[in-house]
């Protein structure tokens, strides 16, 4: 049997594509007045994240512990890859690193420095190279050369979510905040970076389009878009940047979900753009 893939439910990654391509996906919990709602699995109201008190938390070590003891058994002695959100944003990475002490020499945790879709991107990676037989170190070094190749970029309306989770530097919330200037942020060495700011979110969401675009260079690409509750929107940004990019070799359009969303608020766009990706099945259509 080939590796077996894990990542966490900040990747983002639809069902079905998590499904054909093996990954076991662990899920991030999200809380409010004592109930506790994982992700991915718990039926979440859709304006929990704009509600004062929510609190999120990773994947526990129990939860981390099954999700290796079945992924390791389902290897039949190949072997797991975990791959996770950014240690610099949470517990899930070394409470993963925790529970593959169960599993001596069989499981290697990859930190993907990124979240979302860039973290997405890496666990298909990773089960595209499983999936071609590669060992379980092979895998672990597909996951971490598509994490370190991708450009992550997120507008957001606002900056109160960010700044009521400690997800941004000080130097950010000045920034965002004077004269309502919309920032472009970035996730840079596993951390939301100010990028750059503009006075409006159509001219911010316009110089993320063309960071993406200049990142790309002319190069095929794997596109992802991301939003938080603004489908219509993602749907535009999907059809205006896929007419600017050379060659798009498959595109993924998902929500943030309500975990990145309680942190970065609702009416965010963000785009993900990648290179040495292989075609993704079940992808969008590319008309």
């Amino acid at each position: 049997m080939p590796v077996v893939v894990v990542t966490d439910s900040s990747a983002r990654l639809p069902p079905a594509i998590a499904e054909h391509y093996r990954i076991s996906v662990v899920p991030l919990h999200l809380a409010l007045d004592g109930v506790d709602y994982r992700e991915g699995i718990d039926d979440i109201p859709d304006d929990l994240i704009t509600r004062s008190g929510v609190t999120t938390s990773g994947a526990n070590p129990q939860e981390l512990a099954a999700a290796f003891d079945t992924a390791v058994a389902a290897s039949d002695g190949a072997g797991v890859v975990a791959v996770m959100m950014s240690r610099r944003l949470s517990g899930t990475w070394g409470a993963a690193r925790l529970a593959a002490e169960n599993h001596p020499g069989l499981i290697r945790v990859v930190d993907s420095r990124s979240v979302g879709l860039g973290l997405g991107f890496a666990a298909i990676a990773a089960a595209q190279a499983a999936a071609a037989g590669a060992d379980r170190d092979r895998v672990y070094e597909s996951a971490i050369r598509q994490a370190s190749t991708a450009e992550s970029l997120i507008c957001v309306q606002s900056l109160d979510n960010l700044r009521n989770s400690g997800r941004i530097s000080a130097a950010g919330k000045l920034l965002g905040s004077a004269l309502s200037i919309k920032p472009i942020l970035a996730i840079d060495d596993g951390i939301l970076t100010l990028r750059e700011r503009q006075r409006t979110f159509s001219r911010a969401v316009a110089k993320m389009t063309d960071t993406a675009v200049d990142f790309a260079d002319g190069r095929a690409v794997t596109l992802g878009v991301q939003h938080c509750q603004i489908p219509d929107a993602a749907h535009d940004l999907a059809i205006t940047v896929r007419e600017r990019l050379r060659v798009v070799t498959s595109a993924l359009t998902v929500d943030l979900g309500p975990i990145l969303g309680s942190h970065i608020g609702p009416g965010a766009l963000g785009l993900t753009v990648t290179t040495h990706l292989d075609p993704i099945e079940g992808a969008d259509q590319i008309d």
